[in-house]
């Protein structure tokens, strides 16, 4: 339990166990499950956590509440990490009332197998307020961000924005980041929340107006200094522009000769000119980092052989990531590889070109079996078409 202001409270918990985020994405530090308490005339609690930190989690209300007792219960996310203590919360304070989003209430329903009492429900919409007393707190929805119920809260006495799942990070708070939140912000925003970039430039819009001075997501930390990057960082994201100039290269390999092949085209690259160049092995590398590169730089390179007539799966999968994320707005490059009847090249262009906005970089780069000097000589040109 902390302190955030005098009278709001932070009672979440880091997770340093967790493996796997969502079942799927790793975390190696952990996540956090962020909660708060808001005590004044009226109490609020603002979201539960996840089933696995419960007992951490009411230690810490208990200790903000004292002799108090909950007048309301914030839920602005029905997903289980952040909703898992609402029905017990519900059952062991008959006179709380929840605050929700309408669509919230039907989800309720669904995860609790019974609706809530009508009469202990109170559904929000844009603007909404409700007051705590010298506390108010002002509601907007966030539909898609990530999940079509979710609600975001703004405390107008000390202009904190409780956001959701927006602005969240992987990464226990107890782990001093050497890289700074937006790494794992990043990767946390393009396999979360990506796909919905016209969502959350709708709520960074309904927000533009409020003067913010600290935004407190769902998961990562308190976000109080320089607010104007992390808004700007988001927006950035959330409009699918690339945030940095550079060329991601991401291969796989059967035999090892595609990956000689993108090898070869990275030092070109490097040695051609000024530009970024990150390269991945799409077999061994983290595939929700990958995806998180593809959208920060402006270049794309897609190297694989042909399998099965088709691509190699783990391309495949590669780029269905990036398609369910809505990527957009890039220049991709394509070496194929294939020793009787090279196909990857035009599975892969055929995807890519799915996509909005994208440009395929020419020419397509074909290696033959083995990378030889025609093949360095189609890779230069391919170079000089990147870097122009």
């Amino acid at each position: 339990m902390n302190k955030i202001t005098d009278n709001i409270y932070y009672i979440g918990a880091d997770d340093r166990e967790l493996d796997l985020f969502e079942g799927q994405y790793e975390t190696p530090e952990g996540i956090s499950y962020n909660s708060h308490v808001i005590v004044d005339e009226k109490v609020a609690v603002l979201d539960t956590i996840d089933v696995r930190k419960a007992d951490e989690w009411k230690a810490n209300l208990a200790e903000v509440l004292g002799d108090r007792k909950p007048d309301y219960l914030i839920v602005s996310h029905m997903e289980p990490d952040h909703s898992s203590l609402v029905k017990e919360m519900i059952d062991k304070y008959p006179q709380m009332q929840v605050v929700c989003s309408a669509l919230c209430v039907k989800m309720m329903a669904r995860f609790f197998g019974e609706p809530v009492a009508p009469e202990r429900i109170i559904t929000v919409k844009d603007n909404s307020t409700l007051s705590l007393g010298e506390h108010t707190l002002q509601f907007f929805t966030a539909g898609m961000v990530h999940w079509p119920e979710v609600i975001v809260e703004y405390e107008q006495k000390e202009k904190i924005l409780f956001s959701a799942d927006a602005f969240g990070k992987f990464g226990a708070l107890s782990f001093d980041d050497p890289e700074g939140w937006a790494c794992e912000a990043r990767r946390y925003y393009f396999n979360i929340v990506g796909k919905y970039g016209p969502q959350v430039q709708a709520l960074l819009k309904k927000l533009s107006g409020l003067e913010i001075k600290k935004i407190c997501p769902l998961h990562g930390p308190i976000l109080d200094e320089n607010l104007e990057y992390y808004l700007n960082t988001y927006n950035t994201w959330s409009s699918y522009e690339p945030e940095d100039k550079g060329i991601f290269i991401a291969y796989c390999s059967l035999h090892g000769n595609t990956e000689k092949a993108a090898q070869k085209l990275a030092e070109i690259l490097r040695e051609n000119g000024d530009t970024k160049v990150s390269i991945a092995d799409l077999r061994r590398d983290d595939l929700h980092e990958c995806v998180e590169d593809a959208f920060r730089y402006d270049r794309l390179v897609l190297a694989a052989p042909t399998y099965d007539a088709g691509v190699m799966p783990i391309m495949e999968d590669f780029i269905h990531h990036l398609a369910i994320k809505n990527y957009q707005k890039r220049r991709v490059a394509i070496i194929e590889n294939g020793s009787w009847a090279p196909a990857a090249g035009k599975k892969m262009r055929e995807a890519m070109e799915a996509m909005k906005q994208i440009t395929i970089v020419e020419p397509i780069v074909t290696v033959e079996s083995t990378v030889k000097a025609d093949t360095i000589e189609k890779l230069t040109e391919l170079a000089k078409a990147l870097l122009a």
